[in-house]
């Protein structure tokens, strides 16, 4: 007989595949840009100015305690040549969203280690790693999920990481899609749910059920002063 929800939810609390281990753990933010974090910008995705205290409380105790952190971003190309099928033609139209080297591309000084750095677009652009502090990297995905086309998987073999813990914007797009291509690869991973925007009640549950594991921000900021 087939497990039922509820069975698979008590079974990872106890599975050490699935379970945080929180020494060789890596944060990744998602998309917390200004053109989708303030209001009134291109593509601003309501709630996640509210959520950006919390989603900087968990880049501090990374940043505190030498944990990797690893800031993912998106980067439109003014002909929209690398953009999603759904927003090629708006940007080939002429809107600006997420452009190279514009203010509005770069990430919420909020999450920066000092204030002023700058995306590096070219090299971005180019799949590289922007180093921005110690342990710390911007990293640019030309799709939804993060991996995608992308060296994050080595880059996080590199560091002998087995556990993600994610945190930003936007729930139903890119850092769900993440979650589910990090769990295709095996990771342990932690969504941190009220760290990030546009979650909702059922989306949570099925995470649940792939054995994903839900902390609030102060869950995690406990767990990672303990390990």
């Amino acid at each position: 007989m087939a497990s039922t929800p509820i069975e698979l939810q008590r079974i990872s609390r106890m599975n050490e595949y699935i379970s945080p281990d929180y020494k060789r753990v890596a944060l990744l933010t998602i998309d917390v840009q200004r053109d989708c974090t303030i209001p009134g910008t291109p593509i601003e995705i309501p709630g996640t100015i509210d959520v950006l205290p919390k989603i900087q409380s968990v880049v501090q105790a990374f940043r505190s305690s030498q944990r990797p952190i690893i800031h993912v971003v998106r980067l439109y190309s003014p002909d929209g040549s690398n953009a999603d099928a759904c927003r090629r033609k708006i940007i080939e139209l002429g809107k600006q969203i997420l452009a190279p080297e514009s203010d509005g591309a770069e990430l919420m000084e909020e999450l920066k280690p000092t204030l002023g750095i700058r995306l590096d677009a070219a090299n971005l652009l180019k799949g590289k790693f922007q180093p921005i502090g110690s342990n710390e990297w911007i990293m640019y995905k030309p799709r939804w999920g993060a991996f995608f086309k992308t060296p994050l998987e080595k880059h996080l073999q590199d560091l002998d990481i087995n556990t993600i813990m994610l945190c930003g914007c936007n729930f139903p797009n890119c850092p769900r899609t993440t979650i589910y291509e990090a769990s295709e690869r095996d990771f342990r991973i932690v969504l941190v749910e009220d760290a990030v925007s546009q979650i909702y009640k059922r989306g949570l549950q099925e995470l649940k059920n792939i054995g994903i594991n839900l902390v609030n921000t102060k869950e995690a900021l406990i767990a990672l002063a303990k390990s």
